[in-house]
């Protein structure tokens, strides 16, 4: 059963200002929501290409958006690699492409139905890959937690999370491998809990959040690959071409905020949104995991 929910689905397909005969990537095709939105509206005069690391959500896509278009292209590959794809599916040098989506955040179908361990309300393997074959990646969280040294887990914990108390999990998740291997989320989510102060347990937000957040950008080089694909989206771009990018923390946001200054500063792009769109107050409800998300969409000059 699909639970995806696509964040910012009309203001991120209506900002990129789609026209016929396009070239449109989806560059994290995650749930498909997003393409699925463009090829009901401009079926067979779009090409659309679609990236995703992970097989099982580019054959959900392959076969729902199939059934609308024939101009629809899905291959497994990192969004990083943007330039290369497009090259491989057009079979052209030097192609652009027209308007280019990046939704950075995790799909609700990998964190719920996955069963590599994004989330810390199930008792799963401590992966984290965004990859259905861990093959594709060069470590796991089950890697970091067992053999990183403590500095480095704090560290990932601090960076990559922004968690106070990152210290003091890395402490404790040392302390409690070298008793056994920590080898699911549960096991992980207890060390936790076991690590910050009470008052932090019954905060609103989950202890566990941040760590879990940390450990899934390191294990995915989430923001290396946003710093490569949003540069290599842009290089691609057509001009007048758009590129959208969907972001969910301020790590993110941080990255294509200031790149899309750069862009404009250097006279090579307008910025469309002058303030990062954010989800409406309905959405957020009927779509909590939805709120931090922010849209930036730059035009190519």
């Amino acid at each position: 059963m699909t639970v995806h929910t696509t964040v910012l689905l009309h203001e991120s397909v209506d900002g990129l200002n789609i026209q016929k005969g396009d070239v449109v990537i989806d560059g994290t095709l995650g749930g498909g929501g997003h393409s699925e939105e463009m090829v009901r509206h401009f079926g067979n005069d779009i090409t659309l290409i679609g990236i995703d690391m992970d097989e099982k959500a580019l054959a959900r896509s392959r076969e729902r958006i199939g059934k609308i278009t024939p101009h629809a292209h899905f291959v497994r590959d990192n969004f990083r690699n943007i330039d290369k794809v497009l090259e491989k599916v057009m079979q052209k040098p030097n192609m652009h492409a027209n308007r280019i989506l990046l939704d950075i955040g995790l799909s609700s179908d990998q964190f719920e139905l996955s069963g590599r361990g994004f989330s810390f309300k199930k008792d799963e393997p401590l992966l984290m890959t965004f990859a259905d074959d861990p093959k594709h990646h060069p470590f796991t969280a089950w890697d970091i937690v067992n053999e990183w040294e403590e500095t480095s887990i704090s560290d990932v914990i601090y960076g990559y999370g922004e968690e106070q108390f990152s210290r003091r999990i890395a402490r404790g998740i040392v302390e409690a491998r070298e008793v056994t291997p920590i080898d699911t989320t549960f096991e992980l989510v207890h060390i936790i809990e076991a690590s910050v102060p009470f008052f932090y347990r019954k905060g609103k937000l989950h202890p566990a959040t941040k760590t879990f957040q940390a450990l899934r950008i390191a294990v995915n080089d989430e923001l290396g690959a946003l710093k490569e694909g949003i540069r290599a989206s842009f290089n691609i771009l057509s001009p007048g071409g758009r590129l959208a990018v969907i972001s969910f923390h301020s790590l993110e946001d941080r990255i294509v905020k200031q790149y899309f200054k750069q862009l404009k500063d250097e006279d090579k792009a307008v910025i469309v949104t002058k303030k990062a769109i954010v989800p409406t107050a309905e959405e957020t409800k009927s779509n909590p995991r939805s709120r931090s998300a922010k849209l930036r969409i730059i035009e190519k000059i």
